[in-house]
């Protein structure tokens, strides 16, 4: 009963954190969502006893990729929303919206056909087993890099795309401001008297007032 009751809550602090990266109009608090996400798939992983992927999870993911993120948005100065009217690449959004409608009904259909066809049988061999814990280390590497190897290079080229586009938009946005126009005023040179000019200036004065004072009296 605890055991579902801890999977219950990590799997709300994982759609949660979701929610919040997707929905948040502010770059550095998707990232912080994107924490919590990921620490919520690190008690998963907890509850499934498979130590060595929480703790990957928690120091690669939510330690390093996040952090890489981080820099790049504090970098680059994309700390407020992008405005809604301003489309960098034409025709984005509807691309987007199409994606994401058919990644999430391939999602479903796959869950869907998982669901159907579990047996809830073992592994068939030994050799496809994997020991949960920290001596597993050279067995996932070994299935990581071999069997799924065309995933794990998706997975870093999608890492790598998205650090360049956010780089390539912000530079897109960054060309449209245009720098306010500098009054021709600030731009003129300070008139500087010519040296005794001063000095001259103080005797006329002052012989202007003698001349004053000797008429009144």
């Amino acid at each position: 009963m605890s055991e579902e009751i801890v999977f219950i809550v990590s799997a709300v602090i994982v759609l949660a954190g979701a929610l919040g990266v997707v929905l948040s109009k502010n770059p550095v608090h998707s990232a912080l969502f994107l924490i919590q996400t990921l620490m919520g798939v690190a008690l998963l992983f907890l509850i499934e006893e498979a130590h060595f992927l929480a703790a990957v999870q928690v120091v690669v993911y939510a330690g390093a990729i996040v952090i890489l993120f981080l820099f790049v948005i504090m970098l680059l100065g994309v700390d407020k929303a992008e405005a809604m009217g301003v489309d960098p690449i034409g025709g984005q959004r509807e691309l987007a919206l199409v994606l994401g409608a058919s990644i999430a009904a391939l999602t479903i259909v796959t869950v869907g056909w998982a669901v159907d066809g579990a047996t809830g049988a073992g592994p068939s061999s030994p050799e496809h087993a994997l020991d949960n814990g920290f001596t597993d280390i050279e067995r996932i590497g070994r299935v990581l890099f071999t069997d799924y190897a065309f995933g794990f290079e998706i997975t870093a080229a999608l890492l790598t795309i998205a650090v360049i586009g956010a780089v390539v938009l912000t530079r897109s946005i960054g060309r449209d401001d245009v720098l306010p126009d500098l009054e021709p005023a600030s731009m003129a040179l300070p008139c500087v008297a010519p040296a005794g000019a001063n000095d001259e200036d103080d005797g006329d004065h002052a012989a202007d007032q003698t001349s004053n004072e000797g008429g009144d009296s």
